[in-house]
């Protein structure tokens, strides 16, 4: 086990923001609700995004924790597919006093780079505020990739909160 160090940004967003942004060109892209997802299916999204910004919380999660979290009431897992490929995803869930949690967001690396992020941060936004919350929160670290911060912010996020963590890495 090892422990790494960082600092988690918690943000909000108070009002819908809207931000047209339009689908990257000369890619075929299919976004998809993944419904009653499978177990193997979400590892191998968590895992295939979060493995370069070290993502463990879940890696660890029995199949029953797993089952309760992805399935709750009112989770959305949300698949981005780019030429019939899984590419990256987004996780939508509810929290109390009708707030919705950006829960988690990310590009898988080799798809990085192509404008795949900002699209699809529109779209999980969008997503989110079709279920009319009061807020949309989402979190990120410094652990995630150096763009992921300012992007959410650039999106309508605003940051009310940081406190350093450390996460525990069972390797």
């Amino acid at each position: 086990m090892r422990e790494l160090e960082t600092v988690v940004t918690f943000l909000e967003m108070k009002a819908e923001s809207i931000h047209h942004v339009a689908a990257p060109s000369n890619l075929k892209l299919m976004l998809l609700r993944a419904e009653n997802i499978t177990l193997d299916f979400y590892r191998f999204l968590y895992d295939a995004v979060g493995r370069n910004f070290n993502w463990y919380d879940r890696r660890y999660f029995t199949d029953a924790e797993l089952a309760a979290a992805i399935h709750a009431d009112g989770v959305e897992v949300w698949v981005l597919y780019v030429g019939g490929q899984p590419a990256g995803y987004f996780e939508l869930a509810p929290r109390d006093d009708n707030v919705m949690e950006l829960e988690y967001f990310g590009i898988i690396q080799i798809f990085q780079g192509r404008g795949l992020g900002k699209w699809l941060l529109a779209e999980a936004i969008r997503a989110a505020w079709a279920k009319e919350p009061s807020k949309l929160i989402v979190e990120t670290n410094s652990l995630d990739g150096p763009r992921a911060l300012p992007l959410y912010q650039k999106m309508g996020f605003t940051p009310y909160a940081q406190e350093p963590q450390v996460l525990i890495a069972r390797d």
